[in-house]
C-alpha cells in the first residue's frame, strides 16, 4: 500500500553519493533539479536552478505561493503556473514515500513574451526584468524534458533502494549475531546446570544405597526405609533420562546455532 512516512533519506543513505547523481545528472540535461523529504524540506543542494524562478517568480509572495502548490500537486511532468515545464517524481521504499526529486525549470519552445507579461503582472513583477531573466532559461523538446526526469527518477530511486536494503541487511545480521551469542550464553548455561544435576543424581543413588543397606540392618523395623529408598533411587533413574533428554536437546541446539553461525554471511 502506497504512503508516506517519517523515513528520513540521510538516515540510511549515502549523501555524497546521492549528491553525486543529483549533479552529473544537472550538468548533462541543463535541468534543474533538487531533492526534498517527505516533509517536503531539501535534502540536496539546488542545481541549475534559474534567477527567473527563483529570484523573480519565487521571490514575490503571490509567485511563492503559487509554486508551493506546483511542488505539492505536480506529478510526472507538468507546465507550472509561470509556464515552464517541471516536473515531480517520487523517492519510493517498498511502496511507501519517503520524498521526491523535482526540478525542471526549462521552456519547451520559444517563449511568447506576451504570455509571460502577463504572469509577471499577476505575481507583482516588472515587465522588463521578467523578460530578460526569461530569455536565459534553456529549451528543452517536452521529449527530452520527460526522458531526463525519467532517467533521474529510476536511478535515485534504484540507488535508495540499494542503499536502505544494505543498511537494513546490515542491521538485521547484526541483530541476528547478537541473538546467536546469547542462545550460546544460555545452553553454556543449560551445559551448567545439567552437570550440577548429574552430581545431585549421583549423591541421589549413593543415598539409596546407604539406605537400603541400613534397611537391611533394621530387619523388619527397616523395611519402610527400604520403600523410600527405593523411590529415592526411581527418582535418580528419571532424573537420568532426563538429563540425557538435556543433554540431546543442547547438542542439537548447538548444532543449529553453529551451522547459522558460519552460513550467517
Amino acid at each position: 500500500q502506497k504512503g508516506s512516512c517519517k523515513m528520513n533519506i540521510q538516515d540510511f543513505c549515502n549523501m555524497t553519493k546521492f549528491e553525486d547523481i543529483m549533479s552529473n545528472w544537472a550538468k548533462s540535461t541543463g535541468l534543474a533539479t533538487v531533492a526534498v523529504g517527505a516533509d517536503g524540506k531539501y535534502i540536496s543542494k539546488c542545481y541549475n536552478f534559474t534567477d527567473f524562478c527563483i529570484k523573480l517568480t519565487r521571490g514575490t509572495k503571490e509567485g511563492c505561493k503559487k509554486c508551493e502548490q506546483c511542488d505539492r500537486e505536480g506529478k510526472g511532468v507538468y507546465t507550472c503556473h509561470a509556464g515552464l515545464i517541471d516536473f515531480g517524481i517520487p523517492l519510493m521504499i517498498g511502496g511507501i514515500q519517503v520524498g521526491s526529486v523535482i526540478g525542471g525549470q526549462v521552456l519547451p519552445e520559444n517563449p511568447d513574451e506576451e504570455v509571460f507579461c502577463r504572469v509577471a503582472d499577476e505575481i507583482g513583477v516588472d515587465r522588463q526584468r521578467y523578460i530578460e531573466a526569461l530569455h536565459k532559461v534553456n529549451i528543452r523538446t517536452r521529449e527530452q524534458i520527460e526522458s531526463s526526469a525519467k532517467l533521474l527518477g529510476v536511478v535515485l530511486n534504484d540507488f535508495i533502494n540499494s542503499e536502505y536494503h544494505a543498511k537494513r541487511n546490515t542491521a538485521l545480521i547484526n541483530n541476528l549475531t547478537t541473538a546467536i551469542t546469547a542462545c550460546q550464553e544460555l545452553v553454556e548455561k543449560i551445559q551448567g546446570d545439567s552437570n550440577n544435576l548429574n552430581n545431585v543424581q549421583r549423591r541421589q543413588n549413593i543415598l539409596s544405597l546407604n539406605a537400603k543397606i541400613e534397611a537391611v540392618r533394621a530387619g523388619d523395623a527397616g523395611r519402610g526405609f527400604s520403600v523410600v529408598a527405593e523411590e529415592v533411587q526411581k527418582l535418580a533413574k528419571t532424573c537420568d533420562e532426563l538429563n540425557d533428554s538435556i543433554k540431546k536437546n543442547v547438542t542439537d541446539i548447538s548444532m543449529v546455532l553453529n551451522n547459522i553461525d558460519k552460513n550467517k554471511f
